[in-house]
This record gives C-alpha cells, sequence and structure tokens, in this order.
C-alpha cells in the first residue's frame, strides 16, 4: 500500500492505482477534444501494450469512464470502446447530492436559475446574432403551434416542456458565457426532472389555455428586446417572467422536495 503525507496538513493521501491515472489520461484526451464523441477507441491489446498494463487493469479503467458516461463498451468480438458525449443529467446527479447535503430543495435550485438567467439574457442582448433571434423565434413558433393545435385544451405537457426548456437553453448558451452555460444547464436538468415527475404523476392537466398564451407572450417580448439590444429589458424583463412562471412550477408537493430525491 503506497500512502504520502498531504501537503501541510498532515493528512495520508492514497497514491492514485494504475486504473486511475489509465483514466485520466483518456479522460483529459476526451475534454481536449482528442478524443470526440462517437471515436471507437484503439482495441484492448493496443491499449495493454501501450500502457504496458493488463487487461483487468485496463477494464477497471474503463468502467471508470463508464459511470462518467464519457464511454460506452460493448463486449464481444464486435465489441470496444466508443466515446460518449457529456451529458448534464450525470452532473444533475452529483450536484443534486452535493445540494442536498447542505439541505437545498427543489426551490432553492429554482431561485439560482433566476439569479443566473436574467443575467444571460442581458449578456445575450449584447451579443446577440441573426441566427440567436431566428433560433428563438423558431421555438417560439413552435410553442404557438404546440398551443393553438390544442384548442381549449391544455397542450401536451411532454412537448410543452421541451419547447420551454429549448427556448431556456438558448438563452444561457447564447449569451457567450460558457461557464454560466453549463452551471445553468445542471440547475435546469435538476427542474426538469422535477417536472418529468408531475408529468408521470399528478401533473394539472387543467387550467385556462390563457395561461399558455402568456408565456409564449413573454417569450416573444424576450426575443422583441433581445433585437432591440435592449439589456436592461431584456434581465428584467426575464426575471419577471421566470418569477411568475415559478409561482406554477413549484406549487405542487414537489417543490419543497429534496433534490437529490428528484434522482432516487
Amino acid at each position: 500500500m503506497s500512502w504520502t503525507l498531504g501537503s501541510g496538513i498532515g493528512q495520508a493521501v492514497r497514491a492514485p492505482k494504475t486504473a486511475e491515472l489509465i483514466a485520466a489520461r483518456l479522460r483529459r484526451q476526451i475534454v481536449r477534444g482528442q478524443l470526440t464523441p462517437g471515436d471507437t477507441l484503439p482495441p484492448e491489446i493496443r491499449l495493454m501494450e501501450q500502457f504496458s498494463v493488463s487487461r483487468p487493469t485496463l477494464r477497471e479503467a474503463f468502467r471508470i469512464l463508464e459511470a462518467e458516461m464519457l464511454i460506452s463498451v460493448r463486449r464481444g468480438s464486435r465489441g470496444g470502446a466508443q466515446v460518449m458525449a457529456p451529458d448534464f443529467s450525470v452532473a444533475a446527479r452529483h450536484v443534486g447530492l452535493l445540494l442536498q447535503m447542505q439541505g437545498a430543495t427543489v426551490d432553492d435550485v429554482y431561485e439560482a436559475r433566476m439569479v443566473i438567467e436574467p443575467v444571460c439574457a442581458r449578456m445575450l442582448a449584447g451579443c446577440r446574432t441573426a441566427r440567436d433571434l431566428a433560433d428563438l423565434g423558431e421555438v417560439v413558433s413552435e410553442l404557438g403551434t404546440a398551443v393553438e393545435s390544442t384548442g381549449d385544451q391544455m397542450p401536451d405537457p411532454v412537448l410543452w416542456s421541451r419547447l420551454t426548456y429549448s427556448f431556456h437553453e438558448l438563452i444561457t448558451q447564447r449569451s457567450g458565457n460558457r461557464t454560466l452555460a453549463v452551471q445553468s444547464a445542471v440547475l435546469r436538468e435538476i427542474v426538469a426532472t422535477h417536472l418529468e415527475l408531475r408529468v408521470a404523476g399528478s401533473f394539472d392537466t387543467t387550467g385556462s389555455p390563457e395561461r399558455f398564451q402568456r408565456a409564449i407572450r413573454a417569450y416573444r417580448r424576450l426575443v422583441a428586446l433581445l433585437e432591440a439590444r435592449d439589456a436592461d429589458g431584456a434581465e428584467g424583463h426575464w426575471r419577471n417572467h421566470m418569477k411568475v412562471a415559478g409561482t406554477y412550477l413549484l406549487k405542487d408537493d414537489l417543490h419543497n422536495k429534496p433534490v437529490v430525491d428528484l434522482f432516487a
């Protein structure tokens, strides 16, 4: 057993295992784009020679990367390890555990989104492109079609949630700040899981269609503010919209649920 003392704290630290070092090297190649989603890793025998390790050690490294959803391994003669695109749902689960340790609830997560997204809307107003406006407008158009096609009935909740998720995603992704975009994506994934539970359970399928029309008008208003490059207006409008939307999204008995319970 190999141990070293932690710097300045007198605490024993375990030396990384060979499999962890191999996983770290492959992970680094994926993160840097040297290996991209869809790429297949070299055959096991070649990797064993490259790293001078046994098959069990290499497969342990694969299991580490599989747990992180960075690769998918198929066994058999036609098998192999294929690189996967990182999934925000994986990060959401880990963040959910950390938030649970702090006593965070879905309400708490949504409040954090209300801090981040309006700022992203402000930033987007300053850097938006014609493509950004077109993509946002396309989502709004699809939302309108989803509502109009159902007449006096509530639109399909799964479709509505998917489209509104896309609109919020565009705001943060196109804001120009990748860190805020990733943070927001993780928080949005947690709230999306909350909404999926409502759809699968006792989601309220009644209510006035006007509520959805108001949401669409709010989306159109934001696009107009972005087009006018009105940063103050975009931030204030989106904060108000999210506050109103939150009163509906978080009104049921799941709103105060510890975030980790959403992933049970």
